[in-house]
């Protein structure tokens, strides 16, 4: 991983492509959502300060989890001065956080261990649907799978549509 000079107040794209690990249209795309902001120089070149490196990290931890960016945007909003989000913060949106995720790890397991007779009543077995949906009454609530409990009114995570 390339080190920069603790003198290096400013990184370009590149080199905060470089020691992020997030690629460049990544970092472009992050400051089109308001994740990151950067100067321009009198050529029309981005500059980041070093203070982008902790917030990409942030987002991209926040990303792996299934946190979308508009959930990750508004938490960095929140911060005082748009400053950068340090260890409490983490601790303090990840709590927040947790109870989401562990509802969606509870739908997983569950769409797991079903997995192999069930897709969620779309429907591929009659005989097993013929017992837990009988007369196709989750049909009158839509199209596609209707037993994954999934917040259909919730926007998709990800989704780039704010």
């Amino acid at each position: 991983m390339p080190q920069l000079p603790y003198k290096v107040h400013e990184l370009t794209v590149g080199q905060l492509s470089a020691r992020s690990g997030a690629a460049v249209s990544a970092l472009h795309f992050y400051e089109s959502k308001g994740l990151i902001s950067s100067t321009r120089t009198a050529g029309n070149q981005r500059r980041y300060t070093r203070d982008a490196l902790r917030r990409v990290a942030f987002v991209r931890a926040a990303q792996r989890v299934g946190i979308p960016l508009a959930v990750i945007r508004d938490a960095l909003a929140e911060l005082p001065d748009e400053r950068t989000p340090n260890r409490d913060d983490w601790a303090r949106l990840s709590q927040v956080w947790r109870s989401e995720l562990d509802e969606r790890i509870s739908q997983l397991v569950e769409l797991r261990d079903r997995l192999t007779d069930c897709i969620g009543c779309g429907c591929l077995s009659m005989q097993t649907c013929a017992l837990s949906n009988p007369y196709d009454n989750l049909g009158e609530q839509g199209p596609g799978a209707r037993r994954l409990r999934v917040d259909r009114s919730a926007k998709d995570p990800g989704s780039t549509d704010d």
